[in-house]
């Protein structure tokens, strides 16, 4: 393809000479707390990105100073898994080197805000002394595999994250520029022959996520992947997955020519051909996914483009096998099942809910510093969340005691007092730091989700499990189109609303009203609860009830996961 057909990022990737840019001069120029805006888009690949506050961007440019610059940097982390030291190693970096808070990820992994340039080397360093790595956490590659949550309570739940752990390894970048750049490693010779065996020299067109879900929980959104892979487990065995391609949420405002979709079910493989499954899809879209716009890059254009039945044909014949029938499988549930659950070998795990997924000490809630205290006797893992949660895992029955004494201790316990919809509250970070934010998002669910609650409260729905999503701009890193309720940011106080997915993660939610304030909001949901109390039938969900009694708007595109075998 010529490089005057494709899109500008697709120039500086072909030039990197696989990641490197110039990547190293920019870290060491003492002069600006930035680098250039070419080596910004390729240090996402290797897990950070350059922002700034933008609290500060007014005051900063009348003192005739640069944007407060400073950097995130995330964390490869397959299945939301770590270890005690881990987490204390995090810790060391948030509290040395970042702004003294951790964040979980809607992806089941760690955010660190408020690196500065010069100190953003040893925060990965330190990361990788721990056993971590931050490479393709963010960029056009396969990024952070999750999988479902609690993968302990049979055997074939664990096998089934082992395989996320595969996935995650398998279709990790090959490139040395990552060990060359952040942990000082010299290039070794012939290394201008370096390649990428999988993505190429331009890597992929678009970012590109999969998930592993085990039925019945669908707690990672699996039809939100680009590559999803559905366990299928019949009396304790696992026999293989269902795979689903074309999952994605974002969108762009304004442009009917992008939306969010659902996964499509093509078929069903065994555990052995997983990994080859994988890299077919992955194949497939590094070959015809779109490199001119980057808006219609992502896998589930491609898969619109060509159409379902020649993307699997296609995908058959790459692989050199069929894909068999999709398997039956059913979600009841996408949301985190908290307090005290047991394994079964025995051990316990406890899920705690982390507002947005934001640890930090505030005045009465010292979270990191109560759980730096758990890991520090802890004797088995942490698991984090999809939905921005936190379980306490593989607990020894010696040491729940001891483990509940200072979940209590440091104000940790506030999973026992949960509303049903703050329960199933997710946020995105947007403001201060996301340069794509429109609106308030994680500073404003605290503020809103009282406000909720009362209305709540007056139709006598407190405790009805609701699924809240905001986001502070289309994008949808905080899957708001599968909110039964989801509030999308369109500027400062104003969001579109949108009503109706449903509770298990394979319905999208439909707008509502667009660009209306928070009095509007409160409006509309006070209405349509009360006809939610007054008409509803036994056990109807929020957005099924509002399907069914004809609320909801036509859709433009499909909402419902699709299946063509």
């Amino acid at each position: 393809m010529s490089e005057h057909t494709v899109s500008e990022l697709e120039r500086i990737k072909a030039n990197s000479r696989f990641l490197r840019g110039s990547l190293v001069e920019g870290l060491a120029d003492p002069v600006t707390g930035a680098i250039s805006e070419d080596d910004n888009k390729l240090l996402k690949f290797h897990g950070s990105y350059q922002q700034d506050d933008r609290d500060l961007r007014e005051e900063r440019r009348k003192q005739k100073l640069e944007p407060a610059y400073q950097f995130m940097v995330r964390a490869r982390l397959a299945g939301g898994v770590l270890s005690p030291a881990q987490w204390l190693s995090f810790d060391h970096i948030a509290r040395t080197w970042a702004n003294n808070t951790l964040r979980i990820t809607t992806r089941q992994t760690f955010q660190l805000h408020g690196v500065l340039k010069r100190n953003l080397k040893r925060s990965i360093a330190a990361m990788n002394q721990a056993l971590v790595s931050t490479i393709a956490a963010c960029g056009d590659v396969n990024r952070n595999v999750v999988a479902s949550a609690n993968p302990v309570a049979t055997p074939a739940h664990r096998l089934a994250y082992h395989w996320a752990e595969q996935l995650s390894e398998h279709l990790k970048p090959k490139t040395r520029a990552y060990h060359e750049i952040w942990l000082g490693e010299q290039r070794v010779a012939g290394g201008e022959e370096e390649s990428e065996p999988l993505y190429g020299p331009t890597y992929l067109p678009r970012k590109f996520k999969i998930g592993v879900a085990v039925p019945p929980t669908n707690d990672i959104d699996v039809f939100a992947q680009d590559l999803g892979f559905i366990a299928i487990i019949e009396h304790g065995q696992l026999l293989g997955f269902n795979v689903s391609v074309g999952g994605g949420m974002g969108a762009t405002q304004g442009d009917a020519s992008t939306y969010p979709r659902l996964g499509s079910v093509l078929g069903f493989v065994l555990p052995e051909q997983l990994l080859r499954t994988a890299v077919g899809v992955i194949e497939l879209q590094r070959d015809l996914g779109d490199r001119k716009e980057r808006k219609h890059a992502r896998l589930k254009y491609t898969l619109d483009r060509i159409g379902p039945p020649v993307f699997k044909a296609e995908l058959e014949q790459r692989l050199g096998f069929a894909l068999q029938p999709a398997r039956a499988y059913r979600f009841d549930h996408n949301g985190d099942r908290y307090g005290w659950t047991e394994g079964d070998d025995g051990n316990w795990h406890l899920t705690l809910q982390i507002e947005s997924g934001r640890l930090a000490d505030l005045p009465g809630q010292p979270h990191l510093s109560g759980m730096r205290a758990i890991a520090q006797e802890h004797q088995g893992d942490f698991r984090l969340t999809c939905n921005q949660n936190l379980i306490i895992a593989n607990v020894p029955p010696a040491q729940r005691a001891r483990i509940d004494a200072l979940v209590t201790e440091y104000k940790l316990d506030g999973y026992r007092r949960l509303s049903g919809i703050r329960r199933h509250a997710v946020a995105c970070v947007a403001l201060p730091t996301c340069g794509l934010a429109m609106a308030e998002s994680e500073r404003y669910l605290p503020q809103l989700l009282p406000k909720l609650e009362a209305l709540l409260d007056r139709h006598g729905l407190r405790d009805e499990p609701i699924l809240l999503r905001l986001s502070g701009c289309p994008n949808g890193c905080s899957r708001p189109y599968l909110g039964e309720i989801a509030l999308i940011g369109r500027a400062i106080g104003r969001y579109d609303l949108r009503l109706g997915a449903d509770f298990a993660g394979q319905r999208l939610n439909r707008t509502v009203r667009e660009n209306i304030d928070e009095a509007q909001i409160l409006h509309e949901l006070d209405a349509l609860f009360a006809r939610y109390a007054g008409e509803r039938q036994a056990q109807e969900r929020f957005g099924d009830f509002l399907l069914r009694s004809g609320l909801l708007p036509s859709a433009r595109h499909a909402v419902d996961v699709e299946v063509l075998a």
